[in-house]
């Protein structure tokens, strides 16, 4: 495993990895993704009506199938780590959840139709946070070392690449450009919420806790979901599609959840590119965890005031 420094961040995929032509890897990289991503539960569920539970153990074992083959076909040898990563998040959420659900304790603290939505969101993030431990278990069991999946603060002054086709075409500081851009986007975020929420503080006691499940969900999204699959991913296909698939894969995610729909499947996948172009460009979990944090603190206190609820 080579250890990533200034000179080599934004560099394409190193030779040794280069078994196929790079643009086969890619390709795959990116099928992968979707195959084992939201949409093909999206597309059973809303173009067939259809139960999908079937679906996990259908991607778990194509994981399997794929991580098997990666041994012998070189297309797929310089994606093993990230094979593994995404079986390990399946495995592991399956585990976790499985094994909580089965404690009489856990449901009776945090779940039934009774729970208020403070119980409900702190047994998820509980929940997930427990995910987010074991994958970095994984993490280190593959042979990365903390800051080699961006598990430290990273440089906050690092210098960003300009985004053309959003009219910034010089490079900053991140500690200029990401103060500007935690502020934009949460405030695009709070005026979706507002115009599609219709808030009400008829429920305020149940804002109480927002804080605390706006800081785990966010560790815990940008861990598993970005952070984990980053650092295969940079080594694999580079610096560009790395941060695409990520991206696409977390607004997949998001069909279900705050916002949904296809808006909200937009909205996630650029707010995932430009998490994930955070923690590539300062190499660090600061200024990705800190934006998404403060996007949860607000989409949060909505759903605790019942303004809003995943899912439309």
């Amino acid at each position: 495993m080579n250890t990533l420094t200034p000179s080599n961040r934004l560099t394409p995929p190193p030779a040794e990895n280069r078994l196929a032509p790079v643009r086969q890897i890619v390709w795959a990289a990116w099928i992968i993704m979707l195959l084992v991503s939201t949409l093909p539960n999206i597309i059973f569920t809303e173009l067939f009506k259809q139960a999908t539970p079937w679906l996990f153990w259908a991607k778990l074992g194509l994981l399997a199938v794929l991580i098997g083959v990666s041994c012998f076909w070189h297309v797929l040898t310089p994606l093993r780590k990230y094979l593994w990563v995404l079986a390990a998040i399946f495995g592991v959420e399956y585990l976790v959840a499985t094994g909580t659900q089965l404690l009489v304790p856990w449901q009776r603290l945090f779940g039934g139709l009774g729970a208020s939505f403070s119980a409900q969101m702190l047994g998820t993030q509980l929940q997930r946070f427990i995910v987010s431990l074991l994958i970095i278990g994984v993490m280190f069991l593959l042979g990365y070392r903390a800051p080699q999946f961006f598990l430290t603060r990273g440089d906050l002054r690092a210098p960003t690449r300009p985004i053309p086709w959003l009219g910034i075409k010089k490079s900053e500081s991140w500690l200029r450009f990401g103060r500007n851009l935690a502020f934009f986007v949460s405030l695009g975020t709070l005026l979706f919420l507002v115009i599609g929420g219709r808030p009400s503080l008829a429920r305020p006691s149940d804002a109480r806790l927002v804080l605390l499940f706006a800081s785990l969900n966010a560790f815990n999204e940008e861990l598993t979901y970005r952070a984990s699959l980053l650092a295969p991913l940079e080594n694999a296909v580079g610096y560009k599609h790395a941060l695409g698939i990520t991206a696409a894969f977390f607004g997949l995610g998001h069909f279900y959840g705050v916002p949904y729909g296809l808006v909200g499947v937009v909205m996630a996948t650029f707010l995932g590119w430009l998490l994930g172009k955070a923690m590539l460009e300062t190499r660090g979990f600061c200024w990705s965890w800190f934006i998404h944090f403060l996007q949860d603190v607000l989409i949060f206190f909505f759903m605790a005031i019942g303004s809003i609820v995943p899912g439309g």
